[in-house]
């Protein structure tokens, strides 16, 4: 039975990535955490995230002198969450460049043969999500709760290896 929950819990941690799309990527700049919104290409058959990056960019160094990284993906409206910790590498894999690059990527960078263009690989350790009912129906739950004296159940909440 807990392997079907852990299993419906990966599954789920997955899908909410790949729904939301977009992370904020936060490395350690030194003593200094730093984050930044990234366009995230899911690839749960390989257990990656990948995205691709600038090399002119500071991440790329930061990644390089400390590998452990976190991904926040957020959809404030629908009230779903998922955080993920693991490691990341960075490299110039030409092949995956071409194939990860779209029309969102063309605002950043003219053609996939652009040479500053580098793909960014996430391979998760551990995520927890957060999975409400929404924005509307929370708020019902919190002032119910409010006037009975009692906790909100406001969705489900899990931490899953990955």
């Amino acid at each position: 039975m807990a392997n079907d929950n852990t299993s419906r819990d990966i599954d789920r941690a997955w899908d909410l990535m790949k729904k939301i799309g977009f992370a904020m990527l936060v490395t350690r700049d030194g003593d200094k955490l730093r984050a930044r919104p990234m366009s995230a290409f899911l690839e749960r058959e390989s257990n990656a995230i990948y995205f691709l990056t600038d090399v002119r960019r500071h991440k790329d160094d930061e990644i390089a002198q400390n590998p452990n990284v976190n991904l926040s993906f957020a959809d404030a409206g629908d009230q779903k969450y998922v955080s993920v910790s693991g490691t990341a590498v960075v490299s110039n894999d030409r092949a995956k460049i071409k194939q990860l690059f779209s029309t969102p990527a063309k605002a950043w960078w003219d053609s996939a043969e652009d040479p500053n263009i580098r793909v960014l690989k996430f391979t998760p350790d551990d995520a927890e999500f957060w999975d409400s009912p929404g924005t509307v129906i929370s708020y019902v739950k919190m002032a119910t709760a409010a006037v009975t004296g009692t906790r909100p159940e406001l969705g489900d909440n899990h931490k899953v290896a990955m």
